[in-house]
């Protein structure tokens, strides 16, 4: 999407976007027809649907933003976590070690790392020296310990929460590394170019997709430029006959808007409180305007 010139209306378009639920990161891009990137998660192509349409209204009502302003040119590409094929966010940690190893040493955000802490951070990363503080649970939620804990069990049973682990600040991205997003067309996704796609220490996630001629989008860390480029280059070199092509977008930590690693987890837990019958598309659409008209022409309620 583009985000419009203008101070007054950038302020209220950026507040939007670390406020909306459905937003899990938001970057800054120079590369592509817009200027910025917008990571979002819904339910079905229909939610996505749903929020998109609303977004117009929902700048003007609540933040302000002009008629003409929030209405932008977007383009969406489609992706689900049903073809996810990697996810650990915690491979970066084997970048900062090998980093820290060649050059003898390493300074992040400032903070120069020593074998302590690298250490310490592995195991953080790992989930070790963490569990669940199920007194507290007990005081927040009034239910007995044994509960808290059948329940916590039977949700990891089903997949449904992980072990409690530590992650980094920007979720599978290192402080101070490069942010790949990155689609590849594979001649042939065999069960090599799997296999390593999942033992690379700089791939945190891949998901198999279908988007123009792309069959494959990974999140990809890298410490610069050229040791993503020197990544390229390996992958082509071990599959000439499977890698095609690729798109790329680098997105550093200068170009960062916005990144909440909670917010699916918090979206997804509050619909299940909520209501949980189906969402009327034009229903919405036409209460949302109804309070547009509302605000802009001091209708009284009822009367739009």
């Amino acid at each position: 999407m583009d985000i419009p010139d203008g101070k007054e209306y950038t302020e209220g378009i950026i507040k939007w976007i670390k406020e909306d639920p459905q937003i899990f990161a938001a970057y800054r891009t120079r590369q592509g027809e817009y200027d910025t990137l917008l990571f979002t998660y819904h339910e079905n192509i229909t939610a996505y649907q749903l929020w998109m349409s609303t977004v117009p209204s929902i700048l003007q009502i609540n933040y302000g933003v002009p008629e003409d302003q929030a209405n932008f040119e977007s383009s969406t590409a489609y992706f689900s976590n049903q073809l996810m094929i990697k996810y650990n966010p915690s491979t970066g940690i084997n970048l900062i070690e090998r980093d820290f190893k060649e050059k003898g040493g390493l300074k992040l955000r400032g903070y120069e790392l020593d074998e302590v802490d690298l250490d310490i951070l592995r195991c953080l990363v790992n989930g070790m020296g963490i569990k669940t503080n199920n007194t507290l649970l007990c005081e927040k939620t009034g239910l007995h310990r044994k509960t808290i804990k059948k329940r916590i069990e039977a949700l990891q049973q089903e997949g449904i929460l992980g072990a409690p682990v530590c992650r980094f600040p920007n979720f599978f991205v290192p402080p101070n590394y490069l942010l790949t997003y990155v689609l590849i067309q594979f001649k042939q996704l065999d069960e090599k170019v799997l296999n390593e796609l999942i033992i690379d220490t700089s791939i945190p996630i891949a998901i198999q997709t279908i988007h123009g001629k792309f069959n494959m989008l990974l999140f990809g860390n890298h410490s610069s430029l050229d040791e993503h480029l020197r990544w390229e280059e390996g992958y082509r070199t071990m599959f000439p006959d499977s890698f095609c092509s690729a798109q790329i977008t680098y997105l550093s930590p200068e170009m960062t808007i916005y990144f909440n690693q909670q917010t699916v987890s918090l979206c997804y837990i509050r619909s299940r409180l909520g209501e949980t019958k189906g969402v009327d598309l034009g229903r919405t659409i036409r209460q949302l305007e109804k309070a547009r008209a509302r605000v802009l022409y001091n209708f009284p309620k009822g009367k739009s």
